[in-house]
């Protein structure tokens, strides 16, 4: 969210004299204009005494005209922007180990803006010269590979939606759950993303991938070298190694030349920065499967290789810090499985006491998540709000009841428990999570 006292923006100046231009006003639109284009980076002056100052000046708050028709507007730009008025924002924790969570609050259908795909990274992100980098692959197979970016996005390619979520999205709400989470807290290591690249089959099957080959193993190029071993059979169903996110080629921190896609699964799996692939016989046991993200249960025993993550769904409005008034109010919000297409999400205005089917608003896709609504009708009694998913297997969203019996308070992935809002009778909303 943004800071309100956050200054490092330019606030706009709104006009408070009538519509009528003077010269005067010509003048300081021009200012904004070029205080615009100064925010933006683009030249003012060739050089010079007046190039310094200008360099250090603070950009100029561009003016907000009372009637936008009667003033010329900002000039094109070489990369667009958005709107003053519209500030959506990642959170971000920790430095070179942390996160930055999604503002799921703040967006619309089902597609995640590039810039505000979350992260998580264990060693910062890399910065990498695509025309140096490479891919190897070898281990079993008859003739090992070392490929460019160039050489891999000359293999026949596919553009797929899927979302990526972190293993660990929802410790906080699911360990301590607080009154003043926003949905961004809640669930924002959750993205969806257009994706480009080629299958790993192909990749494989160019290498001659030989048959005792049962598992292979992704590294990765940053400074921590995260490395998983993955089954075979990912590898030949819907794997990509992938240059491009949303029509652009993925940003430093989506990984950035090349990023390996497991669909459906933990994001740690799809390493970032991929630099190798190798193919053995049996998992290798790194650090990153073994002393972490495994899974402790409460009989003392850990779940490990847990890879698909199961089916959620998140209400995204209304949600902490609104404030409603008594009438009709759409509840909104997001569900998603890793073992295929959701086929219902439900809703409750009673605390699970009923359920009635949300609508659908988008196309269900296969690991994709699906935006679902329900008109709700609020009279100012007292409500909590609750979502529950169902996927194609027939698996259905647990309360936080069944998931603390199954898999303890102290698991520490996988986490996806009903959770809500509460609406008190004046209105306000505050995150609920102990269904």
């Amino acid at each position: 969210m943004t800071d309100p006292m956050d200054r490092s923006t330019p606030q706009p100046l709104h006009e408070t004299a009538d519509a009528t231009l003077s010269r005067r006003d010509l003048l300081a639109g021009a200012a904004g204009a070029i205080g615009v284009a100064f925010a933006a980076g683009l030249p003012l002056v060739a050089g010079g005494q007046g190039a310094k100052a200008a360099a250090t000046a603070a950009p100029a708050a561009p003016i907000v005209p009372i009637d936008p028709t009667k003033v010329p507007g900002s000039p094109t730009t070489p990369v667009g922007a958005r709107s003053i008025f519209v500030k959506p924002s990642r959170t971000p924790f920790g430095e070179t180990t942390g996160n930055s969570l999604s503002p799921l609050q703040d967006l619309t259908g089902t597609i995640t803006p590039s810039d505000l795909h979350f992260e998580r990274h264990h060693a910062g992100v890399p910065l990498i010269d695509p025309s140096k980098h490479t891919l190897l692959i070898h281990g079993l197979v008859a003739t090992p590979l070392l490929l460019t970016v160039d050489d891999v996005r000359r293999f026949p390619h596919v553009t797929r939606t899927f979302f990526i979520e972190c293993s660990g999205n929802g410790r906080a709400a699911y360990r301590e759950p607080k009154p003043d989470m926003t949905p961004q807290k809640v669930g924002g290591l959750f993205s969806n993303t257009e994706w480009t690249g080629v299958p790993l089959k192909t990749l494989l099957e160019e290498a001659g991938a030989k048959p005792s080959a049962s598992w292979f193993l992704a590294e990765g190029g940053d400074a921590c070298v995260l490395t998983r071993s993955i089954p075979i059979e990912k590898a030949l169903d819907d794997a990509l190694v992938v240059w491009a996110q949303n029509g652009e080629p993925l940003r430093p921190e989506q990984g950035f030349p090349l990023r390996l896609l497991l669909p459906g699964w933990e994001g740690n799996t799809s390493v970032k920065w991929l630099r190798r692939l190798e193919l053995g016989t049996r998992a290798w046991m790194t650090r990153w499967e073994t002393s972490k993200y495994t899974d402790p249960l409460p009989d003392g025993t850990a779940r490990q290789f847990s890879f698909d993550m199961d089916a959620k769904s998140i209400i995204t409005a209304p949600a902490f810090p609104q404030k409603l008034t008594a009438g009709t109010w759409p509840i909104s919000g997001l569900a998603w499985s890793g073992r295929g297409k959701i086929t219902k999400v439900e809703v409750s205005a009673n605390n699970g006491g009923s359920w009635q089917d949300a609508e659908l608003t988008s196309t269900t896709g296969v690991k994709a998540p699906v935006r679902f609504t329900h008109q709700w009708e609020w009279t100012g009694k007292d409500s909590v709000l609750l979502s529950r998913a169902t996927d194609e297997t027939g698996y259905v969203q647990p309360t936080r009841k069944e998931l603390l019996k199954a898999r303890g308070i102290g698991t520490d992935f996988h986490f996806n428990p009903i959770v809500g809002w509460k609406v008190a009778a004046d209105g306000t909303v505050s995150f609920h999570g102990e269904t």
